[in-house]
């Protein structure tokens, strides 16, 4: 299989005018194509943040990073997000929906991102909503949905323009267990049918659907387990 993540060195730092904080310090690793990875550790311990530079939301400051063999280390913010357009796929603990939008018109957002036909848009979203069980609330707001609700449009808006690879930030951390669990199976079968999921969680339960975890501390790996 062939590497769709791999980063050598990463190295962040966030610098104010009195403090330097260095958020990652000389992190290795590296994500195959297909293969569902938790990132583990304590609060502060820089998982986040090595998420957001995966997803190319955030620069390095030193280091290098391959994405599906390219090196985007010193790309311009215009390459960026050319690169992630279509290939890489958010969920995030708030779920980031839209209030103003319908559920419906929060997952076409996406695809008008992509800029996607409008006759094939209505099509697929209908398609996606079916397939994470919210076809019949298409026409609500965020507002009117349950946590579980809103994680399920969260993760349709994620993958209808079928990305290679979701990028989850602990995507259970507003659920009850309950929900909880019924995201990890939707996540589970995803990645089952092909795609590279890479989860940060601090959840043991979560992390347990994952192939295999990387456990950070202070900013940097500390060990890599295969289940």
């Amino acid at each position: 299989m062939n590497s769709i993540i791999k980063t050598e060195k990463l190295v962040k730092i966030f610098q104010t005018e009195e403090v330097e904080t260095i958020a990652l310090n000389g992190v290795d690793i590296e994500v195959k194509e297909g293969e569902f990875v938790a990132i583990m550790g304590p609060s502060g311990c820089g998982k986040s943040t090595l998420l957001n530079i995966l997803g190319l939301l955030d620069n390095l400051t030193e280091g290098q990073y391959v994405l599906a063999g390219e090196d985007v280390s010193k790309m311009k913010e215009s390459e960026r997000t050319r690169l992630r357009k279509g290939r890489i796929g958010f969920v995030f603990q708030s779920f980031n929906l839209i209030d103003e939008l319908t559920v419906e018109e929060n997952v076409d957002l996406q695809l008008k991102y992509l800029d996607v036909p409008k006759a094939e848009r209505k099509e697929r979203v209908l398609d996606i909503l079916r397939r994470v069980n919210m076809s019949h609330r298409a026409k609500h707001y965020p507002q009117q949905l349950s946590g579980g609700q809103q994680q399920r449009v969260a993760i349709a808006r994620a993958i209808v323009g079928h990305p290679k690879m979701i990028l989850a930030d602990e995507p259970t951390g507003n659920l009850d267990s309950k929900n909880g669990k019924e995201i990890m199976e939707l996540l589970k079968e995803l990645n089952q049918e092909g795609t590279t999921v890479v989860m940060v969680t601090h959840s043991n339960r979560d992390a347990a659907y994952a192939l295999r975890t990387i456990n950070m501390l202070d900013g940097a790996v500390v060990n890599e387990l295969a289940i």
